[in-house]
């Protein structure tokens, strides 16, 4: 177990960081939650997650391989994709784990508070598209997303893996997205290319995609199986993360106290709530 770091006298031991928690703080971002204002996130406010290091992907040398259980394997450059049709959608995605430093007790991990979250204009060429063109053979069951970004998690050495059912990508929302707010894509969220899965949860939009590999048998990797389940405890395999739940975040209202960003003062609040990942219009409470 990582040791603590030191805290003020009388605070609890359960609410203390580890360094590697605060490492992975430092690495990672969240959404200002007065940043909620805009509609759209400004991009360097938008919150970024990373499992391991930020791959660097050279555009000119950039190839995505389509293959497995289709008539025609693929292999695209980053131009070739540009030039198909595409379309611009406004995602809201959020991270599963949003929240998880306020559970007790706090599985040790990154330690998100709130804020996990960001509303993004993605530009890409819709996933289905491509898919048809690559002719999905009949034995077809699910779709694995592989990124450049390579690590060790769970005592297994990997690349980030996630996987989608056939049924999920004829409902031709997933989007191979190069563009996000009218710009290419930044490195932290994904250049040269993403996925992006509307509803889902952000663990679902695999970033730096490298490989999309059909397959006949259900994908088992670690992010699948192990990692972005729902369970009480780290023994029980649990039921997957999948499609986003009902979740809103307030502005804050007051005058901030710099150290522990707590806000004072009765005044009207502002915010915004999700369902599915679709965006919902602004709000007022006091």
């Amino acid at each position: 177990m990582p040791r603590a770091v030191e805290g003020p006298p009388g605070l609890e031991p359960s609410r203390l960081l580890h360094p590697e928690e605060l490492q992975l703080a430092l690495r990672n971002r969240a959404l200002p939650l007065e940043a909620l204002r805009y509609a759209r996130t400004p991009t360097g406010l938008h919150d970024t997650l990373t499992h391991y290091d930020i791959p660097f992907v050279g555009p000119a040398t950039y190839q995505l391989r389509v293959a497995g259980q289709v008539n025609r394997p693929l292999s695209l450059s980053l131009d070739e994709l540009r030039r198909r049709p595409s379309r611009t959608i406004r995602v809201r995605l959020e991270c599963a784990g949003d929240g998880r430093a306020h559970l007790q007790p706090r599985p040790i991990s990154q330690p998100w508070l709130s804020g996990a979250v960001g509303t993004a204009d993605w530009t890409g060429t819709p996933l289905l598209a491509l898919l048809e063109e690559a002719g999905l053979a009949d034995s077809a069951r699910q779709v694995v997303f592989t990124g450049h970004d390579h690590g060790i998690e769970g005592n297994i050495e990997q690349g980030y893996q996630r996987s989608l059912s056939i049924q999920e990508i004829r409902r031709d929302e997933p989007l191979l997205a190069w563009g996000m707010n009218g710009a290419d894509l930044e490195p932290q969220h994904g250049f040269p290319l993403r996925l992006i899965v509307p509803g889902w949860y952000g663990m679902a939009s695999v970033k730096w995609l490298r490989w999309i590999e059909v397959v006949a048998n259900p994908f088992e990797g670690h992010q699948q199986m192990v990692a972005y389940r729902y369970s009480a405890a780290r023994a029980e395999r649990g039921t997957p993360v999948t499609l986003m739940r009902v979740r809103s975040l307030l502005i804050p209202p007051g005058t901030p106290d710099f150290l522990p960003m707590s806000h004072g003062g009765a005044r009207s609040r502002h915010g915004r709530g999700t369902v599915g990942g679709t965006v919902r219009s602004m709000f007022a409470a006091r």
